[in-house]
């Protein structure tokens, strides 16, 4: 582990955060498997929790879904706001019914500390100016989500996924290793990372799936030169539509309130792009806030949308 992470980790453990030992998620249907402690040589170490569906085996080869926020998934109990994406319930139904393939779900926990800085797309960061920079870090810090510079590390966890953790996941399990199966999914800053992934490596992934994806980069829209960023970057890095599917989707309650004009400038671009319904769907849920249990809602359309039979 690079020394400074040996750092972080340790005045965490001093302050009494154990970011490892936790209950392994209760889920009700299939069963989870944890590696513990998943140390890289790009990132900080975390938990990844493996989701394999009921009757998982050897004999039959599954699709995988990297998501990000791994802890918030599972279980409510286990959570810091009592909510999760029940992720086993939803992708047992749609299995159960025949609507998707069969698939594991790998679970990525964040570090809540470096969150922003592990999932913030790192090359639209570094196309603005210095001043801007230094007024989306002060901006940061006034939220708590970083201290002093604030500088993107989402190369380096994407790396970590790509290089490290997928070989890992395709050795250990029966999986399709092929960009047809593989997927990545979040919700806000977890979005955003699973947009960027795609973007960056097409030919890991066939599908990402953003749920209310956080264009905003902060936490205001007036004066945010992040999101033209995001659009310029989409318009020369977006993977070909003729064999990658992307889902968007934004509330407009809480946070998500931010996001209706954005995401309609993001879709003009993926029209633009020549994404049309068989590639792409953004969907508009009126009423729904920023919060797991909207996303449990709403997970099956992702889920369907990318691992359709």
């Amino acid at each position: 582990m690079h020394m400074k992470y040996q750092v972080l980790a340790a005045l965490m453990l001093f302050a009494g955060i154990n970011v490892f030992a936790q209950h392994i998620p209760t889920v009700s249907s299939g069963k989870i498997e944890r590696i513990e402690h998943f140390s890289s040589k790009h990132i900080a170490a975390r938990n990844v929790d493996v989701w394999l569906p009921e009757g998982y085996t050897p004999q039959k080869k599954y699709a995988v879904v990297y998501m990000h926020d791994g802890q918030m998934l599972f279980d409510s109990t286990t959570t810091w706001n009592h909510q999760a994406w029940e992720v086993d319930e939803v992708a047992a139904k749609l299995m159960k019914q025949g609507k998707t393939q069969d698939f594991i779900v790998v679970g990525i926990w964040n570090i809540s500390e470096i969150r922003h800085r592990d999932y913030f797309p790192q090359k639209p960061y570094e196309s603005l100016t210095a001043a801007q920079q230094k007024t989306i870090s002060q901006k940061l810090e006034q939220k708590g989500r970083t201290t002093g510079d604030f500088k993107p590390e989402s190369d380096s966890y994407l790396k970590f996924i790509v290089e490290e953790l997928k070989p890992a996941i395709d050795k250990k399990y029966s999986v399709l290793a092929d960009q047809q199966h593989t997927f990545i999914a979040g919700s806000s800053m977890g979005g955003l990372i699973s947009l960027y992934a795609i973007c960056e490596y097409p030919k890991v992934f066939g599908g990402a799936a953003c749920l209310s994806t956080h264009w905003p980069g902060i936490f205001e829209v007036e004066d945010n030169p992040i999101p033209d960023a995001f659009c310029s970057y989409l318009q020369k890095h977006l993977p070909s539509p003729n064999n990658h599917k992307i889902y968007f989707d934004y509330g407009d309650k809480t946070l998500d309130a931010l996001y209706p004009s954005l995401q309609k400038r993001v879709d003009q671009i993926m029209k633009q792009k020549g994404y049309t319904r068989k590639s792409w769907i953004t969907k508009f849920y009126p009423g729904d806030d920023h919060s797991e249990q909207s996303w449990r809602k709403r997970l099956n359309i992702p889920f369907e949308f990318l691992l359709k039979k």
